[in-house]
Parts: structure tokens; C-alpha cells; sequence
């Protein structure tokens, strides 16, 4: 019988083998992991030195030949044997490795439960239908889709990945990163980074939880894209999309403290990726992605079937559980990859038409934004039409229209997705080397079009963000649109990129006063890009950018039907 086309694609990356049409340990395989269940007493299990010797018989009953990373044995011996407490570590060789292997001794049943459980769904017509929509499979790049996995399910394939038994061949042709954990072990020694062994102790810990009590929920990873090709009911903005866009920005909260992983209202968390999701932490890498996964192991499972990201692409993974510093807390977490060291190409209109619409590519959820627009629509059907006689029509998501042709102007309406907002920061700003200003900007301007309820900013105490607070009320106060916001973040991006302001965008679009009680127009476009030649020609057009948007507030504050309040 034919092999499933979900099973098929990631059979190639699993230890285990398929035959008529089941999922089994291969013989030589199955006697080693019994042997491990059973105890140090019958595996003679019981160090870190002899644990090492052990995942090398496994590898090689199931045929894997490639080597793992040099040191990786020393690091194993170095962790166990000499990094852990004796205590702890008797309890780990004699309860808690014996209970792994009985988890890996069901893993076929396992898979074999998770095909059986995906492979039929309602017709809609009290039948079934044959489906692949949500089971375990390589969510290939271009592809829209979601993977469906059990923690339980979740929790064994880490084990293949501790014991370090994946297949690696074939990985790095689809764009895979990697997923034992070999070379997370081989950077630990005695004059390595403290970070790596804090790394691993995440990890212990996780596998210590689940081995006495496995989580029962499911947790869901979607490849998020917007279509390159017009034609598709919402694709890859373009920059006129942007300028044109009269949808009101959502509010802006600023914490100088905290992280996001601690925000308490319902947002999506976001992951400052790298393209390979995960980045270093399997490696040596410890910061922002590589910290997240590690308090929130599950993460990494993504590991084994999402290939890199590309520029339209992004992932969300919903139910993970955080393990380390536990709280219960099951969080939404979207993973976005920004620009690499972009230097000053990162204020080009193409780089900033990247990140924001990589921004808007996670942070928005199609079903939820088409529901959005249908309803704004029903409710200007239902309103005075003159009401809205200022404003261009809005523009329904259907058929072939495509997203860079649509205006929105809902300006008086709700613009929330059940209240769910964005908990983010300093997006690509850190080893990526990013303008945290320009970034803040754009994952409002993303936020605000993909209809989030709100955005909660952690700025780690950067110092160039101390006046994001400041500068987003003021926005906020003058009920500037994301087209607002876009055009004179273009402005100047275009201003910076010609070496004609050395500023900050916020000292830019609002000088520091010399006067608190000088807020009027003319004070706020007296911007410091007045220390170049032609710098009074670029205020007088900052300037008039500025009256026009004052004006258009009270051509619509004043407009017919609406009051001042």
C-alpha cells in the first residue's frame, strides 16, 4: 500500500521505518531502547561518559553513519558527570532516562495514533473524507499550512533529538535546519559560555516535567504566506498599498521593563527569528529566539519539518507550554526574521517594504481579517451614507482582487481581532543590527493594518527609545492613519538614507521642545534636518506634511453627522 503523502514527506527524517502500512522501531533498534527502559541495572546506564556510548549503539542499529559533532562526547560526560549533582544525577540515570525510553518505545504507536487521527474529517455531508491537512509532514516553503501535533507526540520526537537519532542526510537540501542535539552538547565545556550550560539545564529540566506528569493538549504550527503573485485574494503589498491605507493605528504601550514572554494580556509573542527557524539554539547561540526556545522546549520540534523562511513567509506556532520559570501559560508565538546587518540599506524603500510587510505577514490572520473587512462593510451598509462620503470606498476582500489595490478607511470603527494584540520589541535590532526607531515604527504600521488591538513594546532600556512613548501619544493624540505614519516614515528614511539628518526618527517627527508648552504645528516640524544646506527646504515640506495631516483630522472631525468628541 501507498505510503500517505504527509508520511512521506518526513519518513525520510525519522528513525523509525515504515511497511505495510505501519510504523515500527527497526529489530536492532527495538532491543537497545528496551534495554534502556529497563534501567541502569540491566543498560549500565549511569553516567554521562557511558549515556554517550550508548546513543552511539542506537545510531548505529538504525544505519545512521554520519558523524556527530566533534567534542559532543566530552560534553555529554562534562554535563552529566561532573555539571549535575550527584543526587540529581542518580535520579536522571535511574528514573528519568528509563521513562524516555519507554516514551521512544512508543513513538510508532505514537505516529501511528497522530496519521490515524488526521487521515479523516467531516464532508460536511455526515461522511468522511481523506485529508492530509493537519498531519505531521515538511510544511514545504510557499506552502499555507498548518502541522497538528500532540505534546505527548511532541515530547518522544525530543527524546529522538536528546538521544540524537534523526536522520540528517537530506536535511540541508530542504533547507532544514538542524535538529539533534549533538552540537548543542559539544559546546559545553569548562571554558564555555555559562549560557550554554543554563541551555541545557531548560532542557533537563523539560524532560524531567514531562517524564513524570506528559502535557495532554495539542500544539499547532502554521507557515504563514503572503503570495508573491497577484491574483490571490490577499498578496504581497506593495508600496502604494501602504501609502494609501486609511486605517487607524492601534494603540502603543511602552514597558522599559520585563519581557515579552512575561506579558500578561492575550497577544501573539514575537520571535525574533532567524530565517532558519530556531536559529543557534542547538548551537551556541543565546539570545532572544534561542532563550524563547529553550524556557519553551516544544518550540523546537518545529525544527524537524519547517524549512527557512523566505521574504513572504512566516510562522506561528500556538500551545506551547513554558517549562522553565513555569507559569501554566500557553502562548501564541510568531516567528519573524528580519534583515541581517542591513546597514543604511535598511532606510530603501525596498528594505522597509520588506520588514514591514514580513511584520504584517505574521502578525495578521487571513480568516480573521477577511471577517474583519465584511464586517466594517456591513456596518457602513447600515450607516448614513454621508457619513462616509469623505472617505473612498471600502473595498471587499473577495474573488481575484488583489491587497496592494485595496483603501480602507475605518477610521470611526473597531479595527481588533477579538482583542488579540502584538507583545514585541526590538525586532532584528540586537547581533542583526537593526534601527530599533525605524523598527518600532514598522511593527505598528504592521500591527495597525493586520487589525491587532494593540501593540505592548519592551524596549530592553534602550536608550534610543527612551521618547517612544512620548512620540506614539503624540500620534495617537493627532489620530494619524498607518498611511500617515508610512508617508513620513518614508520621508524620512529618504531624508537619512541621503545623508541629510543624522537623527533618530522620534528626535526627527518630534524635536525635543525648548518649551513643554510649544506643541503647536509649526514647533513639530522644526526638525533637526535643518543641519544641512538644504535643510529649510526639507522642514517647509515636513512641515506642510504635517498641516495636511492636522487638516484632514478636522476636515473629518467637522465632516457631516459627526460631532467633536
Amino acid at each position: 500500500m501507498d505510503v500517505r503523502e504527509d508520511l512521506a514527506s518526513i519518513l525520510p527524517f525519522l528513525p523509525v521505518i515504515h511497511r505495510s502500512s505501519s510504523i515500527f522501531w527497526p529489530p536492532k533498534a527495538l532491543d537497545s531502547i528496551k534495554a534502556l527502559s529497563l534501567g541502569p541495572d540491566i543498560s549500565r546506564v549511569d553516567s554521562g561518559e557511558i549515556l554517550f556510548e550508548a546513543i552511539l549503539n542506537l545510531r548505529e542499529t538504525l544505519g545512521l553513519t554520519t558523524k556527530l559533532a566533534r567534542r559532543a562526547a566530552e560534553g555529554y560526560a562534562y554535563f552529566f558527570d561532573e555539571l549535575m549533582d550527584r543526587v540529581k544525577a542518580r535520579a536522571w540515570f535511574g528514573e528519568t532516562i528509563p521513562i524516555l525510553a519507554r516514551m521512544l518505545l512508543r513513538l510508532p504507536v505514537a505516529l501511528n495514533e497522530h496519521y490515524g487521527r488526521v487521515a479523516e474529517e467531516d464532508d460536511g455531508f455526515g461522511g468522511k473524507i481523506t485529508t492530509c491537512g493537519t498531519g505531521l509532514r515538511i510544511l514545504e516553503k510557499q506552502e499555507s499550512g498548518i502541522v497538528l501535533i500532540s505534546q505527548e507526540l511532541i515530547a518522544t520526537l525530543l527524546v529522538c533529538s536528546l538521544l540524537c537519532i534523526f536522520p540528517t542526510s537530506g536535511r540541508t537540501e530542504k533547507s532544514l535546519p538542524g535538529i539533534n542535539f549533538d552540537y548543542l552538547f559539544a559546546a559545553l565545556h569548562p571554558n564555555g559560555w555559562q549560557s550554554q550550560e543554563e541551555k541545557i539545564k531548560c532542557l533537563i529540566h523539560y524532560f524531567e516535567r514531562i517524564s513524570s506528569l506528559t502535557p495532554s493538549a495539542c500544539v499547532s504550527f502554521e507557515r504563514k504566506v503572503l503570495p508573491l503573485e497577484h491574483g490571490s485574494s490577499i498578496s504581497y503589498p506593495e508600496a502604494e498599498f501602504w501609502e494609501k491605507s486609511t486605517i487607524p493605528l492601534c494603540t502603543f504601550g511602552v514597558s522599559i521593563e520585563g519581557f515579552i514572554e512575561d506579558h500578561e494580556r492575550e497577544s501573539l509573542e514575537i520571535d525574533f527569528a532567524n530565517a532558519f527557524l530556531g536559529g543557534g539554539s542547538l548551537h551556541r547561540g543565546c539570545v532572544q529566539e534561542e532563550i524563547r526556545f529553550m524556557i519553551n522546549p516544544e518550540l523546537i520540534i518545529g525544527m524537524l519539518f519547517l524549512p527557512s523562511m523566505d521574504v513572504n513567509e512566516a510562522i506561528e506556532i500556538v500551545g506551547t507550554e513554558r517549562f522553565s520559570n513555569y507559569t501554566g501559560k500557553q502562548t501564541s508565538i510568531v516567528a519573524i526574521d528580519a534583515l541581517d546587518t542591513p546597514g543604511m540599506r535598511q532606510y530603501g524603500i525596498t528594505c522597509l517594504l520588506r520588514e514591514t510587510n514580513k511584520a504584517f505577514c505574521g502578525f495578521f490572520n487571513p480568516a480573521e481579517y477577511q471577517d474583519h473587512l465584511k464586517s466594517i462593510q456591513s456596518i457602513v451598509n447600515k450607516s448614513n451614507p454621508t457619513r462616509f462620503n469623505h472617505a473612498e470606498n471600502i473595498k471587499m476582500v473577495e474573488g481575484n482582487e488583489n491587497l496592494s489595490d485595496r483603501v480602507f478607511n475605518v477610521s470611526n470603527l473597531s479595527h481588533v481581532q477579538k482583542n488579540i494584540g502584538v507583545a514585541t520589541g526590538n525586532w532584528g535590532c540586537g547581533a542583526f543590527g537593526g534601527d530599533p526607531e525605524l523598527k518600532s515604527i514598522i511593527q505598528w504600521l504592521a500591527a495597525s493594518q493586520a487589525s491587532r488591538s494593540f501593540i505592548e513594546y519592551y524596549t530592553f532600556g534602550n536608550r534610543p527609545l527612551q521618547r517612544l512613548k512620548q512620540v506614539t501619544e503624540w500620534i495617537l493624540q493627532h489620530e494619524w492613519t498607518v498611511g500617515d505614519l508610512w508617508n513620513i516614515l518614508i520621508e524620512y528614511s529618504s531624508l537619512r538614507l541621503n545623508g541629510q539628518t543624522r537623527s533618530g526618527f522620534l528626535n526627527w517627527v518630534l524635536p525635543l521642545p525648548e518649551d513643554d508648552s510649544s506643541r503647536n504645528a509649526d514647533f513639530m516640524c522644526e526638525s533637526r534636518v535643518g543641519e544641512t544646506a538644504d535643510g529649510v527646504a526639507i522642514a517647509r515640506r515636513v512641515k506642510t506634511r504635517f498641516k495636511e495631516c492636522l487638516t484632514k483630522v478636522n476636515r473629518w472631525l467637522s465632516g457631516p453627522g459627526l460631532g467633536r468628541d
